[in-house]
């Protein structure tokens, strides 16, 4: 499933514009700090509206300036992973995964828990985790979406090499096994190097 993106936004003093294609498994958006790659991300979740442009994910048109077509973040079924994962701190780790549970997905809650090597976490509280099994979790909820791609926005951040190495082997079998395109944010250059298929620098 290819991503087909050319977009333009300004924000504030800045101007965010951005055009790519590529033909599926793992994209990374490359630059540093400011560079406009969430602005994007977000462009493709549904969550910032481009000023022109057009973005088309696996030949489903998504936004079309030209044609007049916006489709609304539920519509284009995007599994969206922040980079400080999100997880709701009044609800265990079972009933985040479960948040947002679309119909026959890519797997059950049972085998994304194994997937991932988050089974024995089940029944803890989002406080009690590390950051590596915290950002496992946020993967696992985006995956139980029903996801057609993935948006990934440097989740890798803050956490120390033995936890960064976890989630690095996760988002490999994604991209390897899963077989879900994924959008995927970045500022370090080896991590990409490692992960994409296709770079595209900002």
């Amino acid at each position: 499933m290819s991503f087909d993106v050319a977009v333009e936004r300004r924000l504030g003093d800045t101007v965010v514009t951005c055009a790519f294609r590529t033909g599926g498994g793992l994209t990374a958006l490359f630059g540093p700090s400011g560079a406009g790659k969430t602005s994007v991300l977000n462009m493709v979740a549904g969550l910032l509206r481009p000023d022109a442009g057009r973005i088309v994910v696996g030949g489903a048109v998504l936004f079309d300036s030209a044609g007049g077509v916006d489709l609304s973040v539920q519509k284009r079924r995007a599994g969206y992973v922040f980079q400080d994962g999100r997880l709701f701190p009044h609800l265990r780790v079972r009933d985040n995964l479960a948040y947002g549970m679309q119909g026959e997905g890519l797997m059950t809650l049972e085998q994304a828990a194994e997937f991932l090597g988050i089974a024995p976490l089940l029944d803890r509280w989002p406080r009690s985790l590390s950051g590596g099994e915290s950002q496992r979790v946020a993967i696992g909820r985006a995956l139980l979406s029903n996801p057609r791609f993935l948006l990934m926005d440097e989740p890798l951040t803050g956490l120390d090499r033995a936890r960064r190495e976890d989630v690095l082997r996760v988002i490999e079998r994604l991209r390897d096994e899963v077989r879900l395109p994924i959008l995927y944010v970045s500022h370090d250059r080896a991590e990409v190097e490692r992960l994409a298929g296709a770079i595209i620098e900002m």
